[in-house]
């Protein structure tokens, strides 16, 4: 059963060790306005996750399976967690390597310049990821 922990600030040397570890970015993690997760199966820890910002547009941040733990639906569990968490509103995410899987859970491609202020001017979207990196949406506002 795969079950969530909020992180205060006492408990997120774990998550910056497992994002430095994963190439993801972490130099922000401990900022305000951030809502970290720990995710675990029957005592296991599987990975992270995490949500930035206040509705209607939450950005979907740091989402980490760890590599022993990946291939068993994880994943895709942890996403629905967070979802969850943010319920009614709109989810933004940034990501270089995994399009294919948030596409698989509804999230479609979005052109960048077109991310609404709160989104664009977060530093994760502003400086940490890369240009490159493929901005997606999910609106989980109910009629959407």
């Amino acid at each position: 059963m795969l079950q969530s922990y909020a992180l205060g600030p006492d408990g997120q040397d774990g998550l910056v060790r497992a994002l430095d570890r994963m190439g993801l970015p972490s130099g922000d993690a401990r900022l305000p306005g951030r809502r970290f997760f720990r995710f675990d199966c029957d005592g296991t820890p599987v990975g992270y996750g995490g949500l930035e910002g206040a509705a209607p547009d939450l950005l979907l941040r740091s989402v980490v399976v760890f590599p022993e733990m990946r291939g068993r639906g994880y994943g895709r569990r942890m996403v629905a967690a967070l979802e969850q968490q943010a319920a009614g509103a709109r989810l933004h995410l940034l990501t270089t390597t995994a399009a294919v899987f948030f596409q698989r859970l509804g999230y479609v491609a979005a052109d960048r310049a077109a991310a609404p202020p709160a989104i664009a001017a977060t530093r994760e979207f502003a400086t940490l990821c890369p240009v490159t990196a493929q901005y997606m949406v999910k609106d989980l506002r109910p009629g959407n």
